[in-house]
């Protein structure tokens, strides 16, 4: 199965069984439809959690905003709550992540202007 959208969070690692890591990370799915009979156009947005145990090291790319296409199949979690009624999750295993789109970075931007600024200041302090 294939699903693609935007990483709603940075993606975290946990720890499970003491050596094995998971990267857990959830994407939205944005979508539009236009109900029958009607001329509006209705969006819809789709949360989904998904889970990675390959590769802790991809949790660094997973970053908000990133536009990622990803290959796996769907799981379900069923437990009782604390109310002792029956409840169930999806999440979205994934065997493989392609990166279509980084988010951009406005704080990379300032924070490497603020770099150059330094540089210039520090060259403008240097007596020849």
């Amino acid at each position: 199965m294939e699903i693609t959208g935007r990483v709603t969070a940075d993606a975290s690692v946990q720890k499970v069984n003491g050596d094995k890591q998971v990267v857990n990370f959830s994407i939205a799915i944005n979508d539009t439809y236009k109900p029958k009979g009607s001329s509006e156009v209705k969006e819809v947005t789709t949360y989904i959690n998904c889970s990675y145990w390959l590769n802790a090291n991809t949790a660094q790319w997973l970053k908000k905003g990133t536009l990622v296409q990803l290959f796996g199949r769907i799981g379900l979690n069923v437990y009782n709550n604390s109310e002792g009624t029956a409840v169930g999750t999806l999440t979205f295993h994934t065997n493989n992540i392609k990166i279509l789109v980084f988010p951009k970075k406005e704080e990379t931007a300032k924070a490497s202007s603020t770099v150059k600024e330094k540089k210039a200041k520090k060259a403008q302090d240097v007596p020849f």
